[in-house]
C-alpha cells in the first residue's frame, strides 16, 4: 500500500476536485487522477491502467465502490497489477465519450460505471461496465477478471496490443463520419417525426420500451411539427408522452422535477437521481407543448419543475444552477428517500388524506420496490374524477385533501437523510438550465426566474468566461468548496449551449450586450472546434497538451443526442440564429456544412438525431423574428399575442423605444427597424422580419396572433 494510503488514510484523490473522485479518497486503491502523471508512471512501471468512470449521482458506481474498490483484498489485486485512474463522467465528457465507444466496440454495452483496461499509453484493450466481487448473475467476479487482465498482460501482451490498435481504430472511426458528407433536406424533419411514430408507445406514452428514457429534443420536434402542420396524430404522441410522464412515478410527484429515467415501460419506477440537464429540457418541452395546445397541466407541470430547481437546484446566493441530486442517501438505500409504506404515510396523515392519496397515488400494503416490497413509488393510479365516483366526495373536496396530503408527506420526506446534492456548476449544464428558465419566464411571466437566469448567465460569462485568449471553462466551481479548484478546459458543448444561451438573454432583454457574447463565444467556438477542411466541430479543444492522452488522441464530431443535446447541432443553431442577426454568411455556411458532415446518413440516427433535425428546420425554414417596441401596456399585450405560440423558426425579441437605434442593435436589425413606419411615432406596436425583410407594422394583439399563425402553417409539411 503506497505511504500516503498508508500513513493518512487517503490515496491521492483527496487533492481532487469533483465529488465523485473526493468520494473515494479513503478507499484502500491507489488512485490517481486523469492526467501525464498516471500515464508516466504506468509506462514506467510497464502497468496496464485500470480506469474507473463514474458519477457521484451513479447508483451502481457506489456498489461497486462498497463491493470492490472498499475491499482490501481487490485493492491489493488492482495495486500490485495496475495503475487505477478514476474520472468523473461530468468533468470530463470527453473522456468518458471514448471511453465508452471503446468498451461498447468491446463488449456491446456501456454505462456507468464504466470499467476500462488500458494499455500503459492510454489505448483501450478490454473492459466492461459493473462487475460483482465475485462471480454472480452469470458476471465473471472482479478479482477473477483483474487477475486474468493482469496475467494477459503480462504473457500475452503482443495480443493485448493489437487489440487495443483494433479498438483505437474503432473509435477513431466511430464518429469520424468520412463518406457520410451529403446535402441537407427539410425533409428530414417529417423523418424523425416518423421514427418517433413507429417508436410510439400508444398505451403508456414514450417511445421503445423498458428502460424508457424522455427523448426531450425528440418531443421538440414533434410539437414544432405538431404547431406547423396540426397533425391529430403528431399531438397524440406529445400530449399522450407528457401526461404519461407527469403522472408516473418518473416524476416527482411530492417535489416535483424528473428523475432521470423509468426502468419499466409505464414511467413507474425510475431510477432516482436527478440531473439538472433532463429537468432543463423537460422544462422546454412543457413550455412548447403548453404554447403548442393550451393544456393546463403542461403550464403546471412546468411551475412545478422550476419550483424543484429553485429549491433544490439553484445557487440562490450566486446564481447558477447545479449539477444534479444522487438517487440515494447511503450504500444501503434503494430511493428510500422518495419512496413510501404505507404505514409511513398513515404516519403523517388524517384519515380523509390518507383514504383519497392512497387511491390516487396507489400507495398500500405492498409497493413497486424490489429491494423492500412496502416501499411504494409514488405515482398517478386513479384520477381525481374516479376518486369521487368511487367515494362519492367532491372533486373539489378531493383537491383540497391531496393538496395538503402532498405538503405534508413532503414536509415528512425532508425530515429523512437526504441524498446529496452535487453543487458543481458546470458551464454547459447551465446554459441549458438558463435557456429553459428564460423561455419559461416569457411565456408564463415569471420575473423571479427571469432575473434568476440573468444573475446566472452573467455568472458565467463572469467567471467561466476568462483569460487573455478568452476560453469558456467547463466548470464555474466545485460541490465542495474546500476542495482545491482543478481548471477543466471547456468542451465544445459548453460554447454552443452557452453561445444558444446569450442569444436567449438578448432576446429576453433587448440588452445588445448578451449578444455581442454570443458572437464572441461562436468566434471563439469556431477558431477551437471547427473542422475547416472536413466540416463540423470536434468535441474538445485539442490545443492543451492534456487533450492527447490515451484515447483522446481519437477525435470525434458529435451528432448523436446521448442525452444532452449533441454539440454540432447545437453549434449550427447558434451560428444559423447569428446569421439572422448579422447577415454574416460565414456563419450560415459553416451551420450547413456542418450539417452536411451526415447528410447522407442522418436518417438513420432517427429520434438520436432530433436536435440535427431543429438545426435542419432552421436552416432550410425562412428566419421569423417578431419585433415588438414599446413602453405601455399595449406592448405588454402584443409581446403576450408573440409568445402565445411555438416554432423553431421564430424569436421574439422585446425593445423599449429607446433601444430602436442602430447602436443597440446587432447589424442585420440595424439596418431596417429604426427607419419602419410607426417606429418613429413613439407608437408601440410588433413587426415581422423574415429572411431579413420586415412587414408593415402591426398594432393590435389579435392581428399579431393571427399573423404568427398565417405565417406558421403556411410552411406546412406533409403528414410523415
Amino acid at each position: 500500500m503506497s505511504e500516503n494510503v498508508a500513513a493518512h488514510g487517503t490515496n491521492s484523490l483527496t487533492n481532487a476536485s469533483s465529488a465523485y473522485l473526493r468520494s473515494a479518497m479513503h478507499q484502500p486503491i491507489r488512485w490517481h487522477q486523469w492526467g501525464a502523471a498516471a500515464f508516466e508512471l504506468a509506462r514506467r512501471e510497464n502497468k496496464p491502467i485500470l480506469l474507473d468512470i463514474g458519477a457521484v449521482w451513479c447508483h451502481w458506481c457506489h456498489v461497486m465502490d462498497r463491493e470492490s474498490y472498499d475491499n482490501p483484498d481487490v485493492a491489493a489485486i488492482i495495486n500490485e497489477h495496475f495503475i487505477a485512474v478514476k474520472v468523473d463522467r461530468d468533468e470530463r465528457p470527453d473522456v468518458d465519450s471514448r471511453y465508452q465507444a471503446a468498451v461498447q466496440a468491446i463488449s456491446g454495452q456501456g454505462g456507468w460505471p464504466l470499467t476500462a483496461f488500458l494499455t500503459p499509453d492510454g489505448k483501450p484493450f478490454y473492459g466492461g461496465t459493473y462487475y460483482p466481487p465475485d462471480d454472480h448473475w452469470g458476471r465473471p467476479g472482479f478479482k477473477r477478471v483483474l487477475l486474468a487482465i493482469a496475467q494477459a498482460f503480462r504473457d500475452k501482451h503482443a495480443d493485448v496490443v493489437d487489440s487495443a490498435e483494433s479498438v483505437m481504430a474503432a473509435i477513431s472511426n466511430a464518429e469520424a463520419m468520412r463518406g457520410m458528407n451529403g446535402s441537407v433536406s427539410g425533409a428530414l424533419v417529417q423523418n424523425v417525426v416518423a421514427a418517433a411514430k413507429k417508436m410510439f408507445d400508444a398505451e403508456h406514452g414514450g417511445f421503445g420500451s423498458a428502460p424508457k428514457f424522455p427523448h426531450p429534443s425528440a418531443l421538440d420536434v414533434l410539437i414544432d411539427y405538431y404547431a406547423h402542420t396540426n397533425d391529430a396524430e403528431t399531438r397524440n404522441v406529445v400530449v399522450t408522452t407528457l401526461e404519461r410522464m407527469a403522472h408516473g412515478g418518473v416524476y416527482d410527484q411530492l417535489a416535483g422535477g424528473f428523475h432521470r429515467y423509468s426502468t419499466d415501460e409505464r414511467w413507474v419506477v425510475p431510477h432516482f437521481e436527478k440531473m439538472s440537464y433532463d429537468n432543463s429540457e423537460l422544462l422546454k418541452n412543457y413550455v412548447h407543448a403548453w404554447q403548442a395546445t393550451r393544456i393546463p397541466l403542461f403550464a403546471d407541470v412546468a411551475r412545478d419543475i422550476i419550483r424543484w430547481m429553485d429549491e433544490w437546484l439553484s445557487d440562490r446566493e450566486n446564481g447558477g444552477f447545479y449539477a444534479s441530486q444522487d438517487a440515494d442517501y447511503s450504500m444501503d438505500d434503494d430511493g428510500d428517500y422518495f419512496t413510501w409504506t404505507l404505514q409511513e404515510a398513515r404516519e403523517v396523515l388524517n384519515e380523509d388524506e390518507l383514504r383519497v392519496a392512497a387511491l390516487h397515488y396507489d400507495i398500500g400494503e405492498t409497493g413497486e420496490m424490489h429491494h423492500n416490497h412496502l416501499k411504494n413509488v409514488l405515482y398517478v393510479r386513479v384520477p381525481v374524477s374516479e376518486i369521487a365516483k368511487r367515494t362519492g366526495i367532491d372533486e373539489q373536496r378531493i383537491r383540497e385533501l391531496l393538496e395538503s396530503a402532498k405538503a405534508k408527506m413532503y414536509a415528512a420526506r425532508l425530515k429523512r437523510p437526504t441524498p446529496y446534492v452535487d453543487k458543481t456548476i458546470y458551464v454547459g449544464w447551465n446554459a441549458l438550465c438558463l435557456s429553459a428558465y428564460l423561455h419559461a419566464a416569457r411565456v408564463m411571466e415569471l420575473e423571479a426566474q427571469r432575473h434568476f437566469a440573468l444573475r446566472s448567465l452573467d455568472r458565467i460569462l463572469s467567471h467561466g468566461w476568462t483569460g487573455s485568449d478568452k476560453r469558456l471553462a467547463h466548470v464555474i466551481s466545485y460541490s465542495d468548496g474546500e476542495a482545491p479548484h482543478r481548471p477543466v478546459t471547456g468542451v465544445l458543448d459548453d460554447y454552443a449551449f452557452t453561445a444558444q444561451a446569450c442569444l436567449d438573454a438578448y432576446e429576453a432583454t433587448g440588452d445588445l450586450t448578451y449578444f455581442k457574447f454570443a458572437r464572441q463565444i461562436a468566434d471563439a467556438m469556431i477558431q477551437r472546434f471547427h473542422d475547416a477542411t472536413g466540416g463540423g466541430f470536434f468535441d474538445s479543444d485539442l490545443s492543451g497538451d492534456s487533450q492527447q492522452l490515451g484515447a483522446l488522441q481519437a477525435r470525434r464530431k458529435p451528432f448523436q443526442d446521448s442525452p444532452t443535446p449533441a454539440g454540432n447541432s447545437v453549434a449550427a443553431m447558434a451560428l444559423i440564429r447569428l446569421h439572422a442577426y448579422t447577415a454574416d454568411a460565414r456563419y450560415r455556411d459553416i451551420a450547413e456544412s456542418t450539417l452536411e458532415v451526415i447528410g447522407a446518413v442522418a436518417d438513420q440516427f432517427g429520434i438520436f438525431g432530433a436536435t440535427y433535425a431543429m438545426a435542419v428546420a432552421l436552416l432550410t425554414r425562412a428566419h421569423r423574428q417578431v419585433l415588438v417596441i414599446g413602453n405601455d401596456d399595449r406592448a405588454e399585450q402584443l409581446h403576450r399575442a408573440a409568445l402565445e405560440s411555438y416554432a423553431i423558426e421564430q424569436s421574439v425579441l422585446r425593445l423599449r423605444d429607446s433601444e430602436v437605434t442602430a447602436e443597440y442593435l446587432p447589424p442585420s436589425l440595424a439596418e431596417t427597424v429604426p427607419n419602419l413606419p410607426g417606429v418613429k411615432e413613439g407608437k408601440s406596436l410588433a413587426v415581422l422580419c423574415s429572411d431579413f425583410a420586415c412587414q408593415p407594422p402591426l398594432h393590435d394583439p389579435q392581428e399579431l396572433s393571427t399573423a404568427i399563425q398565417d405565417a406558421i402553417s403556411g410552411r406546412r409539411a406533409p403528414a410523415a
